[in-house]
């Protein structure tokens, strides 16, 4: 029966890349470039423009695929290789391992491989103007051609519609501040770099700039839409199913004129000789902007910095939402300790049960992101994704990993907690201690105006470093205000997030060491950290973090001798803000129960 299906499986994908071949063969193409993103270039995307998936079946948010008349490969970083050499056996697709987070590898290997006077397709929707640039320099040298053409759309049978669910107006009372005061802080940038219009491509910061929120993607509250705005006025391209008359008319009222999403390239088209035009490199495919009429200014999009740097109302909310996320997942572990080995629990079954928690909580909308229950060696892989093919049972015993999040309208969670369901073994505890003591120490920070997260990713590295370990993913990512998990410009890492824009007050970033051993279990601790101001002196102004999330991390698993004082200072007072924080909304009995779990070490 399985020996069936997994040939059945085989042909299939197969067939969908030699479609693809036959196509490219038409158009002349000695290799075509599939990436894992949308016009948005989104990270998370609709099920519309998953061609990677279609074609191989691999399901993560990161990935490149090169397809050649003998050669099919999918690259992608070490977060996933052990989940894609899993999902992609049998699909004819080969695993190509990212030496370095983010960077496609892909375009060096094509300009490596091909002959001179190549042709590489590309769809010109789903490559941002940077990236491009960055294939033309690599593939000079051999006059390796880049050619615009649409190639999946022409096989994909049975391929999902374009989403366009009704949209909703976030309201002022969470975001702060109303669409019209957002467009004045845009356009007055604007003024200052000289341009006379700004477009804007990517979901997030469209949903943050006029307050509107959807269901379009995924765990992701974003609508499918453009925007252009300009000096006195705003435009946003939305899809006319997507809005009631109402949502509209608040929108007017506001300064907006609504269009329909697929004029975006006609009205770019359109634009006065006088226009000059802000746009970002790195978001804007070069369809679009090919699209562009005028001069041009290129920048980063005006209100990703914005939207990153919390106002009052919005760290507010995102402070109460820490707390009801937080009586969430004591009510989940106090379940799940009560229950472990009495009854049937799953990973997939624990991830829902926790779900349904959170459900119970006011101004919940849904997950922030599908769950990683990992458990035992499935927590090894940073982003496990549990199908029923791969669902186990949790036992009263080993490690258990679950990285989890919540959606709410006043703000947004991740938060992974890694605990024993039994007795610990010394090496457990010492690899759980050596990322405690990293979570810590990037916690306890204090560092001038300026400082990128690159700097600060050692403190977070360095004790797993001294005992010659460590882990492949970032430290730490932007988080969003009822939005993206996952945003930018800051984050905390290695490698290209150099380029990333420095900490500053208002910014909400998860901090999230980890540890991983193959075939056995993983380990990761996260927490959401809000960048605050420390002290200025004479030497300029120093921020530290608050941390915001509120959870007991398990007591079991630390080692107190691998712990300085000031670590286990930390780790007492943080567990008295837990349960000071937490038992005002719990029930005598959850109070209880966080009691034993934040006692002093």
């Amino acid at each position: 029966m399985t020996a069936k299906v997994v040939s059945t499986v085989l042909i299939m994908k197969n067939t969908k890349i030699q479609t693809l071949r036959a196509s490219m063969q038409t158009h002349q193409l000695a290799a075509c470039i599939l990436p894992n993103t949308d016009p948005h270039q989104s990270e998370y995307i609709a099920e519309y423009w998953n061609i990677i998936q279609h074609l191989s079946g691999f399901t993560g948010s990161t990935a490149n695929m090169v397809v050649t008349n003998d050669f099919a490969g999918l690259w992608t970083d070490s977060r996933y290789f052990i989940q894609a050499e899993k999902e992609l056996q049998n699909s004819d697709v080969e695993l190509v391992k990212l030496k370095v987070p983010h960077t496609p590898e892909y375009i060096n290997w094509l300009a490596e491989t091909l002959a001179e006077n190549s042709r590489v397709g590309v769809d010109a929707r789903l490559f941002s103007v940077a990236l491009v640039r960055r294939m033309e320099q690599a593939f000079a040298l051999k006059n390796i051609q880049i050619e615009e053409v649409n190639l999946f759309s022409e096989g994909w049978s049975g391929r999902p519609s374009l989403p366009a669910h009704p949209l909703f107006i976030h309201d002022t009372q969470y975001t702060g501040k109303n669409c019209a005061d957002k467009l004045t802080e845009v356009s007055t940038k604007m003024t200052q770099l000289g341009a006379t219009h700004h477009l804007v491509t990517t979901l997030d910061d469209i949903a943050w700039l006029f307050n509107i929120r959807g269901t379009d993607v995924a765990y992701n509250p974003v609508v499918t839409s453009y925007a252009l705005i300009e000096v006195d006025r705003a435009t946003l391209f939305v899809q006319s199913a997507a809005l009631s008359e109402a949502d509209a008319q608040a929108l007017k009222s506001q300064g907006v004129t609504i269009a329909e999403y697929e004029t975006i390239q006609t009205t770019l088209n359109n634009l006065p000789a006088s226009a000059t035009v802000l746009y970002d490199k790195a978001k804007t495919s070069l369809w679009l902007r090919r699209a562009i009429a005028g001069k041009t200014i290129a920048a980063n999009n005006i209100s990703t910095g914005l939207k990153a740097i919390k106002n009052e109302k919005e760290i507010e909310g995102i402070r109460k939402v820490m707390e009801r996320d937080g009586v969430a997942l004591v009510q989940f572990y106090k379940w799940l300790e009560e229950n472990i080995g009495r009854k049937p629990i799953t990973e997939i079954s624990a991830a829902a049960q926790l779900n349904a928690f959170r459900a119970q909580q006011k101004n919940y909308v849904g997950e922030s992101f599908g769950a990683i229950s990992g458990y035992q060696e499935h927590g090894a892989l940073p982003h496990y994704k549990s199908t029923p093919e791969s669902n186990v049972a949790l036992q009263a015993e080993g490690m258990y990993l679950l990285d989890s999040g919540g959606q709410y309208l006043d703000g947004t969670t991740d938060t992974t907690r890694t605990i024993t369901l039994g007795k610990p073994t010394e090496a457990e505890k010492r690899n759980f201690t050596l990322v405690l003591k990293g979570m810590i120490q990037l916690t306890c920070a204090i560092f001038p105006k300026g400082t990128k997260g690159i700097q600060l990713d050692i403190l977070a590295r360095q004790a797993l470093w001294q005992d010659s370990k460590n882990y492949g993913h970032g430290t730490g990512h932007g988080v969003g205000f009822f939005l993206n998990v996952h945003e930018g410009p800051q984050s905390i890492g290695t490698g290209a997030t150099a380029q990333n824009a420095p900490l500053m007050p208002g910014m909400v970033t998860s901090n999230e060491p980890g540890f991983y051993l193959e075939g056995a279990y993983g380990i990761r601790i996260e927490n959401l950290i809000l960048t605050i101001p420390h002290k200025t002196t004479a030497f300029g102004e120093f921020y530290t973090f608050e941390t915001l999330t509120l959870c007991p991390i398990d007591k079991q698993l630390v080692d107190k001798a691998l712990l300085t004082a000031q670590e286990i200072d930390w780790l007492n007072d943080y567990h008295q803000l837990v349960f000071e924080r937490l038992t005002p909304l719990m029930n005598e009995e959850e109070s209880k129960w966080l009691k034993a779990r934040t006692t002093r070490i």
